[in-house]
């Protein structure tokens, strides 16, 4: 199981990015030991939760980033509530393509509490209070392909004051914040600060069980935007990636093109096959002859002889039609056993019981075609010619 260090703090950050460091310079580093960790040790991690709200706070009117202010974070920390891991998804073991990245996954309720938190706090209230004002700078949000300089006399009288009282670490702070308003906006802001509005939803996932179950959600989805398109609503209409989809549509071209190349060699062998049982069919009619002039001498007449060889014919493709489906049925389950015991992989292949009658069905058919010429030449032969043949 791949584990996320940096994601689950196991590691030692500085020494981390200490490595990362030399990696991108080329540098080489040391591997050092594997190390490995149980599920019960993991399963006791716990971890603080620290809003996006929770790195900013207002000094003299204005929002500053303390995310580098030690103390500050320290005490943000120790009053965070705690989180714990209460589970690990393991992926199956006959599995053979995995859609888990190994990243850490939250429940809904918590994803739903740490919003609510966002939203609740202080810097987010005020910030949506005034869509027109940047709270990381206390000024207007530019208009589109606006990039005006800072004019310290364009600030009103309550911001002179406030940046009067500001250090100098603070005024560089707020001029970092005046430049990054530049391309500010009031949706950044609050996607900045992890405000979300759970009523608008910007996408949605969703994990079909099966490939019955996709399906029946893309027709869902496409007969929704039908009717909203009938209504002239298109501005409702749901965009929407079949990620799935996409992945099979090119496993099923592959796989068509070599049924499609199968099919063309199982038709060629189905015609040499027809060909071979008309010829095998008609040397038995030349080797029966005189028991065909007996036939005709006691009364049978030329529909007779013609059935008699029909019979025949059906007869084989019957028997060599029931034998193929058998010999498969019994090679499929050594199949699966060789199939499992490579790729530990359970791959149930069986031959579907109406698949089974049809192919029975089609060799009678063949059988029967090809034997129609050779059973017309036996009804036509002169009784009293066939009886004369050694």
């Amino acid at each position: 199981m791949t584990i996320h260090y940096i994601l689950f703090g196991l590691k030692d950050q500085k020494e981390l990015e200490e490595k990362m460091d030399k990696i991108l310079k080329g540098e080489k580093i040391e591997t050092g030991e594997s190390t490995s960790y149980t599920y019960e040790e993991l399963l006791n991690l716990t971890y603080k939760i620290i809003l996006n709200s929770d790195y900013y706070k207002k000094e003299n009117g204005i929002w500053l980033d303390k995310s580098e202010d030690e103390e500050y974070m320290k005490e943000k920390i120790a009053n965070a509530e705690e989180i714990k891991v209460v589970g690990i998804i393991r992926q199956n073991a006959q599995a053979m393509i995995s859609g888990m990245p190994g990243y850490i996954g939250y429940t809904k309720d918590l994803k739903e509490y740490v919003i609510n938190r966002s939203n609740e706090s202080e810097i987010v209230k005020e910030q949506k209070e005034n869509e027109k004002i940047s709270v990381f700078s206390g000024l207007e949000f530019p208009a589109e392909g606006d990039d005006k300089t800072f004019d310290y006399n364009s600030l009103s009288n309550e911001q002179k004051m406030a940046m009067s009282k500001l250090s100098s670490e603070e005024i560089a702070a707020l001029m970092e914040a005046y430049t990054e308003n530049k391309n500010a906006s009031y949706e950044k802001n609050l996607q900045r600060l992890g405000a979300i509005d759970l009523e608008s939803p910007s996408e949605i996932s969703i994990y079909p069980k099966g490939f019955k179950e996709k399906d029946a959600i893309a027709d869902a989805i496409e007969e929704y935007n039908r009717k909203q398109k009938e209504d002239g609503k298109e501005e409702n209409t749901i965009n929407y990636t079949d990620m799935v989809g996409v992945m099979m549509k090119s496993v099923n071209q592959i796989i068509d093109i070599i049924s499609y190349v199968l099919i063309a060699f199982v038709a060629i062998s189905l015609i040499v096959s027809s060909i071979m049982i008309g010829i095998i069919t008609y040397i038995s009619v030349l080797e029966r002859t005189k028991e065909i002039g007996i036939l005709r001498a006691i009364g049978a007449s030329k529909r007779d002889i013609s059935s008699v060889f029909n019979a025949e014919t059906m007869i084989v493709g019957l028997i060599s039609g029931l034998i193929g489906i058998g010999i498969t049925v019994l090679l499929t389950l050594p199949i699966n056993s060789i199939i499992y015991s490579l790729t530990d992989v359970v791959i149930i292949t069986k031959v579907p019981p109406v698949a089974g009658v049809i192919l029975v069905l089609l060799s009678v058919l063949l059988t029967s075609i090809a034997g129609l010429i050779p059973a017309k030449l036996a009804s036509k032969k002169d009784p009293v010619i066939a009886l004369r043949t050694e």
